[in-house]
């Protein structure tokens, strides 16, 4: 069979090689590929900034937005031949810590955890696969065309249920909700946003195409300005940064109404410096009441709300945020960003 690989922290050595078809172990789904997303985190991987490959293995096959249709299952796994799954990326460190073992493995305490695809284990962009039915998440086969964003998806639902719990703290009532970015991240934040009847403004740098569209599909309002050009008509109880841009990010901490929540879901580059009036933005915080929160990664419960948001959403509004399907052959293809680009995919014969 064929697979997207590479050798971890060596750049541009990404390569789509003849790899033996892998055998299931016992507990395990088959799997025929149907498609991977590709982002970021992959990019990076390429370009030898991070990444591990499995013990006693120089490659690693990529791949963690994976998509695929059961070929063989266990008895008793739950699954049968032609479900159409996704495999979960994380998996608990194996002493556990505390979180792993109570099956948050999002929130390990350690860092032992592996992830398909990207730290220690082999991930999905492979024709075959093979994945543990517990950690194998079952879609509704109307979702076919777009079932790559359910990983993405699951981070977003992860965020959304860390901005709630936080606001539970205290009476929590919010109505407004400012997305920064775009990108599938963004827009996935902006659809769980709509879904819980809150107002969702969406700000990104690009003045049409696909992106705005989207918003504006969603029922959204798209703005391409600063973000003060926003805050000051109403400022959001509630901000999504999902850009990593450092100064947004700061921006963002500084825009929110009383009792604010920014979450950070976009990673921001290392090695960039910005002049920042910390004591100003401490201040506000504290008077404020504010809350700056990181999220990242899913566990299960986060893959179950994502499929569930996915399977309430309008399907042609979902096939507008993969606007790339390119052929497992032609990956570099893929790795080359285009203005239009919101999610692109890669297929499998």
């Amino acid at each position: 069979m064929h697979a997207l690989t590479v050798l971890p922290s060596r750049a541009d050595s990404a390569a789509v090689i003849e790899t033996p078809e892998p055998e299931p172990a016992d507990g395990e789904l088959l799997v025929d590929a149907i498609a991977v997303g590709i982002c970021g985190t992959d990019k990076e991987i390429i370009a030898g900034a991070y990444g591990s490959a499995p013990p006693g293995r120089d490659r690693l096959i990529l791949g963690h937005e994976s998509l695929g249709r059961v070929r063989a299952a266990p008895p008793g796994s739950g699954f049968t031949p032609g479900d159409l799954v996704v495999g979960v990326v994380r998996r608990p460190d194996p002493v556990p810590c505390g979180a792993c073992a109570h099956g948050e493995f999002d929130m390990c305490r350690n860092g032992r955890y592996t992830e398909r695809g990207i730290t220690g284990l082999d991930g999905y962009a492979s024709q075959v696969w093979c994945v543990e039915a517990e950690y194998a998440v079952r879609l509704d086969p109307r979702l076919e065309s777009v079932g790559t964003l359910l990983e993405p998806a699951s981070v977003v639902a992860k965020a959304w249920e860390q901005i709630e719990r936080v606001g539970q703290r205290s009476w929590f009532s919010p109505k407004r909700v400012l997305v920064i970015g775009a990108g599938s991240i963004g827009l996935l934040a902006a659809l769980l946003g709509v879904q819980r009847g809150l107002a969702v403004q969406v700000l990104d740098h690009v003045t049409d195409g696909p992106k705005p569209e989207a918003v504006a599909a969603l029922g959204a309002s798209y703005y391409s300005g600063g973000i003060g050009e926003i805050t000051a008509r109403a400022r959001p109880d509630i901000i999504i940064e999902a850009t990593g841009v450092s100064h947004l990010v700061f921006e963002a901490m500084a825009s929110t109404a009383h009792y604010g929540i920014v979450c950070l879901t976009g990673v921001s580059p290392v090695g960039r410096h910005l002049t920042v009036d910390l004591g100003a933005v401490g201040r506000d915080m504290v008077l404020e009441n504010d809350v700056v929160i990181g999220s990242v990664n899913a566990n299960l419960r986060h893959y179950a709300a994502a499929a569930d948001a996915l399977t309430a959403a309008d399907l042609a509004w979902l096939e507008r945020l993969i606007t790339r399907r390119v052929p497992l052959e032609r990956f570099h293809e893929a790795l080359r960003p285009r203005p239009d680009d919101i999610k692109v995919v890669l297929t499998f014969p």
